[in-house]
């Protein structure tokens, strides 16, 4: 399963990479195409910022969080896990949704977005493109399952619980009143 997850991942990359290569080719600098109109256009942005412009032409910082972030990844991957198939796909998209914006930023010193969801003039959400989507889904993917399946039984001496089941977990005996 781990080799799959991996190769996945490197499709989604290539695919990341490729799409933004075509609208780097394919279109202007802030120019659009209507693909289902009133709903979704193609639109060529660079953001120089994390989501939603967050840290704005801060590039080596964010170049930074992403290494940090990766090696955490990488460090926890086992921890993180806990051996379930999808949990190896969500960590690796996130991780190729990680590679994908880091490349933009040291190749081209801004992260390409071009998926543009909006209802006409009325409301719109920010531009993104598939890095960012292979990230949200892997985040998405990887809480649900962290929720829905079963804690691994620990090994023997070991006392981790799955990852978000410990992070909320409340201790019922701390919950009770103390007798001093």
């Amino acid at each position: 399963m781990l080799v799959a997850a991996v190769v996945f991942a490197l499709l989604l990359l290539l695919l990341d990479q490729g799409s933004k290569l075509w609208v780097e080719h394919a279109f202007e600098h802030h120019q659009s195409c209507a693909v289902i109109e009133g709903w979704l256009d193609i639109y060529s942005v660079r953001n120089t910022g994390a989501a939603w412009s967050i840290l704005k032409n801060q590039i080596w910082l964010l170049l930074l969080i992403a290494i940090v972030a990766f090696g955490a990844i990488l460090y926890f991957f086992h921890y993180l896990t806990e051996r379930y198939p999808e949990r190896y796909f969500a960590i690796f998209m996130v991780l190729s949704g990680i590679a994908g914006n880091s490349i933009d930023r040291l190749w081209r010193g801004a992260v390409v977005d071009f998926i543009h969801v909006h209802y006409y003039d009325k409301w719109q959400y920010p531009v993104f493109n598939v890095a960012d989507i292979a990230i949200c889904v892997g985040v998405g993917i990887f809480v649900l399952s962290s929720f829905i399946r079963p804690e691994k039984k620990p090994e023997a001496g070991k006392t981790e619980t799955g990852f978000f089941r410990k992070l909320f977990r409340r201790d019922r005996k701390s919950d009770a009143p103390s007798e001093k």
